[in-house]
C-alpha cells in the first residue's frame, strides 16, 4: 500500500510542471509589443525648440509687463506705459498732496475756528471738468486699441482652444481637424521611474507642458475659445491675448507673431476654475511655415490643399477596382459570378 502511494505521489510531481505550463497565459506576440513603439514619422520625430530665458515668460525680480512680440501687444504696452501710468501717477501724487495739505493746514491747533464756506464755484467747475478731460484722454487710445482687437484681419490659421479641468486641448480644423492634448509637465521627483518629467528644454517650472500649441510665424491666427466644464481663460501675456473660455459659447481673439520672433511663449489659465487652476499652463511654439508643415504631418494632419492619406487610399465611388495580381479581371458588379475550381484541389484529386 505504501509502495502504491509513493508511486502516485511521484506521478503527481512529475505532472505538475506540465499542468503549470498550461495554466500560464501566453506572452504577447512580438508584433503587439512593436505596436507600442512610436514609428519614425510620429510626433517624436519633430524636434521642439528650447525656450529663450526671459522671453515669453515671467522673470524673477522684474516689474511690469512682459516684452511684447505682436503689434497689438506693442500698442497695448504703449498705452499702459505712456498713457495710463503717467495719469495714475499724477492723480495719486495730487491726492496725496491734498491730504497732506489738509492735515497740516486745517488741524485743530492751527485752525481753531473752522471755515463755514459751503460753495466755491471755481473748485466745483474744476473737479467736474478735470475728470472729464482725463476720461477723454484715456478713451481715445483705448477705443482705438479695442477696435484693433475686435477687427481682426483675415485669418491664415484657426485653432480651437478648449479649457478642461485641468488641461487644454488644441484643435486644428484647417489641417485635418486633429487635436492636441496639453498637460502640465511634473518635476522629476513627482513622477514614477520611466515617465516623462520637465527639463529646462521644456520650459520653466509650472509652465512647461507635454504638448505645445504650434503656430507659424507671420500668420494671422484666429483663436476660438470654449470650455468643456467650467469657465477658463486663455491668456498669453507676450501676445496681448486674454479671452474667456465659457462652456456652450465660442469667443474669438487673434494674434500675429512676426516672422523674426520665432520661439516659445508661455501663459496660464487666468480664471479661477477649480482646485488645480494653477496647474494648467499654456505653451505656444512659434515656428517657420516649413517647420509648421512638418509638425502638422507629424500629428497626422494635412496642410490646406493636401489630401489626407486616408482620402488618397479610399477608392473613388463608381470606379472599377484595380485588377489583382496575376492579371485576372475582377467581376463586373451585378453580374453572375461563374463557379471556380481550386487548381490546387484539382491537382490533389
Amino acid at each position: 500500500m505504501k509502495t502504491l502511494k509513493t508511486i502516485m505521489m511521484a506521478f503527481a510531481l512529475a505532472a505538475t510542471p506540465a499542468i503549470a505550463q498550461e495554466a500560464v497565459p501566453a506572452s504577447p506576440a512580438p508584433a503587439a509589443e512593436a505596436a507600442t513603439v512610436a514609428p519614425a514619422d510620429s510626433a517624436s520625430a519633430f524636434q521642439h525648440v528650447a525656450p529663450t530665458p526671459g522671453i515669453g515668460m515671467p522673470v524673477a525680480g522684474k516689474i511690469g509687463l512682459q516684452p511684447q512680440v505682436t503689434e497689438m501687444g506693442k500698442e497695448g504696452h504703449w498705452m499702459h506705459d505712456v498713457v495710463l501710468l503717467p495719469i495714475i501717477t499724477v492723480i495719486s501724487l495730487f491726492v496725496l498732496g491734498l491730504l497732506l495739505w489738509v492735515v497740516a493746514r486745517y488741524r485743530a491747533s492751527a485752525n481753531p475756528v473752522p471755515s463755514k464756506t459751503s460753495h466755491n464755484t471755481v473748485i466745483e467747475i474744476v473737479w467736474t471738468l478735470v475728470p472729464v478731460l482725463i476720461l477723454v484722454a484715456i478713451a481715445v487710445p483705448s477705443i482705438r486699441l479695442l477696435a484693433h482687437q475686435f477687427s481682426p484681419p483675415k485669418a491664415d490659421l484657426t485653432v480651437k482652444v478648449t479649457g478642461n479641468q485641468w488641461y487644454w486641448t488644441y484643435q486644428y480644423p484647417d489641417n485635418g481637424d486633429f487635436e492636441v492634448v496639453s498637460n502640465l509637465l511634473k518635476e522629476k521627483d513627482q513622477v514614477a521611474p520611466g515617465q516623462r518629467f520637465r527639463t529646462d528644454a521644456d520650459g520653466p517650472r509650472l509652465l512647461a507642458v507635454d504638448e505645445r500649441m504650434v503656430v507659424p510665424a507671420g500668420a494671422t491666427v484666429k483663436v476660438i475659445a470654449t470650455a468643456a466644464d467650467v469657465i477658463h481663460s486663455f491668456a498669453v501675456p507676450a501676445f496681448w491675448v486674454k479671452i474667456d473660455a465659457v462652456p456652450g459659447r465660442l469667443n474669438e481673439t487673434w494674434f500675429k507673431v512676426p516672422a523674426d520672433k520665432t520661439g516659445v511663449y508661455f501663459g496660464q489659465c487666468s480664471e479661477l476654475c477649480g482646485a488645480r487652476h494653477g496647474f494648467m499652463p499654456i505653451a505656444v511654439e512659434v515656428v517657420t511655415p516649413a517647420r509648421f508643415a512638418e509638425w502638422v504631418k507629424s500629428k497626422g494632419g494635412t496642410m490646406p490643399g493636401e489630401k489626407s492619406p486616408a482620402a488618397e487610399a479610399a477608392p473613388i465611388p463608381g470606379a472599377n477596382p484595380a485588377p489583382p495580381a496575376g492579371g485576372l479581371t475582377p467581376p463586373t458588379p451585378g453580374a453572375a459570378t461563374p463557379a471556380t475550381t481550386s487548381q490546387a484541389a484539382t491537382a490533389q484529386n
